[in-house]
């Protein structure tokens, strides 16, 4: 279901710019995560790297190191946590331990993989809203491809509880982009000069 050609189809809409490659060492971080990673995850890390599409955040596997500290390992409890107090997806008969986030944000709305079996490359999305109801959603495709298809509009309604990235096409920026922006007095995600600046 999900591979780097979604990320290619990805890349023909949201610009790579402002991405970078992450280098993630994926056997140190898939044993710290305990479970591999789909292939367009890891496409999405070497191309984008971790950081956000104007206010979704897509978490790089483990903490950076640099005081970005979101990332995959960081929020893997919250997400769990959120499954077991709203019982996940009706009909869905998986515990918390099968949920694994890769992004946030968009007026706290929290994006994940459900963990269907051992080949991750056919995990589907799992969204928790909010503001929606019921709170979980799922979506049979992969997280590059749900990205492509939620900025043009492709699902039959927003899969979000916030309509910013709906049929719009948003900016990334990777965090350490976003951190040489805020060192400068910059606006960290549009680079525009700022009011507030770190010395």
């Amino acid at each position: 279901m999900a591979d780097r050609s979604d990320v290619e189809a990805l890349q023909r809409i949201l610009h790579d710019a402002w991405g970078a490659d992450e280098h993630v060492d994926w056997a140190a971080a898939e044993a710290q995560l305990g479970t591999p990673l789909p292939d367009d995850y890891r496409h999405f890390m070497a191309v984008y790297g971790g950081g956000c599409i104007d206010d979704l955040t897509v978490l790089p596997p483990l903490p950076t190191g640099n005081g970005w500290q979101a990332s995959i390992l960081g929020h893997t409890a919250g997400l769990r946590e959120l499954w077991s107090t709203d019982d996940g997806i009706p009909g869905i008969q998986l515990g918390a331990d099968r949920v694994l986030p890769w992004g946030s944000g968009c007026n706290a709305n929290e994006l994940g993989w459900l963990m269907t079996g051992p080949d991750p490359d056919h995990w589907p999305v799992v969204v928790w809203r909010r503001h929606g109801t019921p709170h979980w959603a799922m979506f049979d495709c992969g997280m590059a491809a749900f990205l492509r298809r939620l900025m043009t509009a492709e699902f039959d309604e927003c899969p979000l509880s916030d309509l910013s990235l709906w049929g719009e096409v948003g900016t990334f920026v990777h965090h350490e982009e976003q951190e040489r922006r805020f060192h400068a007095g910059l606006d960290p995600m549009t680079g525009e000069p700022s009011s507030f600046s770190f010395d």
